[in-house]
């Protein structure tokens, strides 16, 4: 008796093993990735969700490993992200996974995330601080920057730097492009425009609130009032929806 159920637990024991052979075989297969990864044409995100992570990757030619999550997005509100990689990981499965390699805009932080964690955008903050680090720069007609600016080749500068978002040159064709937006519903990091008229813009600033804008005029680059006597608002538009 002792015999056959030593001989019982012997043969659970292998049907065990074998069981657990098997399914870590299966654990490594579902693991195995095939990878496909890109450059692409930069693009700022913002954070779709806080439980969101990073990750840095290990590619070989056809696999990618996750090794360890360095950045959380849970500490990152006023950030804004620059796509400028993507990578597609299939599963041994056949699930398919896009993620984004991102870098903050000061080039502090980066690493790879799931594209669902993210939306496209920028934030407020980001395109202030690019905006005050022009403060104090000369004026000068038709200035794109760095050096000097005129006031559209400013707003046109720091959007591109801030939102990866390109701004026609003129205050006229900027008023012209973009969704115009009411006083009431006015937001930092919209555009205030001025002229005789609707037809006629010839200034335009960045709203920072309180009813200030940053822009670029004879004193070079200021911040200063926008209803005051020498400035007639004709009225102000939304070039992006920023994270406020």
């Amino acid at each position: 008796m002792k015999n056959h159920h030593r001989s019982l637990k012997l043969g659970l024991l292998i049907i065990i093993g074998l069981s657990l052979g098997i399914m870590g075989h299966l654990t490594r297969a579902s693991a195995d990735t095939y990878v496909k990864e890109a450059s692409m044409t930069p693009k700022t995100y913002v954070r779709a969700s806080s439980a969101g992570a990073m990750y840095t990757l290990k590619i070989s030619s056809s696999t990618v490993s996750f090794s360890k999550k360095p950045h959380y997005l849970k500490n990152y509100p006023s950030t804004t992200w620059e796509a400028t990689k993507k990578l597609y990981e299939k599963k041994a499965n056949g699930a398919t996974y896009l993620y984004y390699y991102v870098t903050n805009k000061s080039g502090s932080v980066s690493g790879w995330i799931w594209h669902k964690y993210l939306k496209a955008g920028a934030t407020y903050a980001t395109l202030y601080g690019y905006a005050k680090d022009e403060l104090g720069k000369p004026y000068s007609y038709g200035g794109n920057g760095p050096s000097s600016f005129d006031c559209s080749g400013l707003t046109k500068y720091v959007y591109a730097k801030a939102a990866d978002k390109t701004l026609p040159r003129t205050a006229q064709s900027q008023y012209d492009t973009y969704t115009h937006v009411s006083s009431s519903k006015l937001e930092k990091g919209d555009l205030a425009f001025f002229g005789g008229s609707t037809s006629s813009i010839t200034h335009v600033g960045i709203y920072i609130g309180d009813g200030m804008m940053l822009d670029a005029q004879n004193y070079g680059v200021i911040s200063e009032a926008i209803h005051v006597s020498w400035w007639h608002v004709v009225g102000y538009a939304w070039p992006e929806t920023l994270v406020q």
